[in-house]
């Protein structure tokens, strides 16, 4: 059974319940003075490539392995913070180990890097005083880049393409992953993908909560990929000959969405039920998917993104600038919305 823990909310409602006495003997007439600003609040980001906005250039830690880590200098972390201060909201970000290509239990583990050396567990940057925590994890322990080459015999061919994960079944066909995907074993590996983040995912924020127990807990779901309409990905974007998804099957694109929308339910879920914060970032882009075009907030599977190593390397379905944009929008509202109640 697991620890039930009282969050950070209920333990701010009791403080303030038991200083009201006090407090009401001090407090000024309304209207005679301004309220006073709000202290900088402590606060640590984390997460996966979606978080450190894989493929959006400059990099941090250039000169370190860090640098694998993919993270933009301008991540929907910088953004939002700076959108916050323009609000009078002032985050003392104690540190972002956002890092491409982590797994939940990198909250954990130390994580490898592909260029060789680790990156810290991402618990080690939470302290006794961090009083907020926002980021986004899960899809590399769902499995996403593993979806994406069972369905695209160009992920899985050596082009130098270095999106990490092996197909989850190299001996069935890309070209038949719609039918993989919803019977029998592929069916039955996305069940098994989804109990484990949910597990994860729960167990992450609950200790969390543990380590920092006075933090105010955020986890940030996955922007839209696919349409509703997913013709439109029969259509390259503008100044692109490669189609949004590359040779990914048509009719495997709606299964792709399922997906997708599977993975973020169960991210809200796990929020809920360890009362966290959930920002869905997937009801809010439907219109900026891989295949709108000029409107795309997701760069193509294969379109060159703005990080070069030797070459460009694509943005394998992660958020472009104006994807990071509205990121940063929805996390500063939810930001905004937890400090203020």
């Amino acid at each position: 059974m697991r620890k039930t823990t009282t969050t950070p909310r209920a333990r701010r409602l009791a403080a303030a319940i038991a200083a009201v006495g006090s407090c009401l003997a001090l407090a000024a007439p309304a209207g005679t003075a301004d309220a006073a600003p709000a202290d900088p609040v402590p606060t640590v980001f984390f997460g996966d490539s979606y978080t450190a906005n894989y493929g959006i250039a400059p990099l941090n830690n250039q000169d370190s392995p860090r640098a694998w880590c993919f993270q933009a200098t301008e991540n929907y972390p910088a953004v939002a913070t700076r959108s916050l201060a323009d609000k009078g909201i002032t985050l003392k970000v104690q540190s972002d180990v956002s890092c491409g290509g982590a797994l939940v239990e990198h909250f954990w583990r130390e994580q490898p890097m592909l260029g060789g050396g680790t990156a810290p567990a991402q618990r080690d940057a939470l302290k006794d005083d961090t009083r907020l925590v926002v980021g986004g994890i899960g899809g590399n322990t769902f499995g996403f880049a593993s979806i994406l080459k069972q369905c695209s015999a160009k992920l899985r061919g050596d082009e130098g393409l270095a999106l990490p994960g092996q197909p989850v079944d190299p001996d069935s066909a890309a070209d038949e992953c719609a039918d993989f995907f919803t019977s029998g074993d592929g069916k039955a590996w996305l069940d098994y993908k989804a109990e484990q983040v949910e597990s994860e995912l729960v167990d992450m924020l609950d200790a969390m909560g543990a380590i920092s127990p006075y933090a105010d807990r955020v986890l940030v779901g996955y922007p839209r990929l696919v349409p509703q309409d997913a013709t439109k990905c029969a259509t390259a974007a503008p100044g692109q000959t490669e189609l949004p998804f590359a040779d990914i099957p048509q009719d495997a694109l709606p299964v792709l969405d399922q997906a997708q929308k599977r993975l973020d339910d169960v991210m809200k879920k796990a929020a809920d039920d360890s009362g966290a914060d959930y920002v869905d970032l997937y009801a809010h882009t439907g219109s900026n998917t891989a295949c709108d075009g000029a409107d795309r907030g997701i760069g193509g599977l294969l379109e060159n993104s703005k990080v070069e190593f030797g070459t460009p390397l694509p943005w394998y379905a992660h958020p472009n600038e104006k994807g990071r944009d509205i990121q940063a929008e929805r996390v500063t509202a939810k930001i905004e919305e937890v400090l203020n109640r």
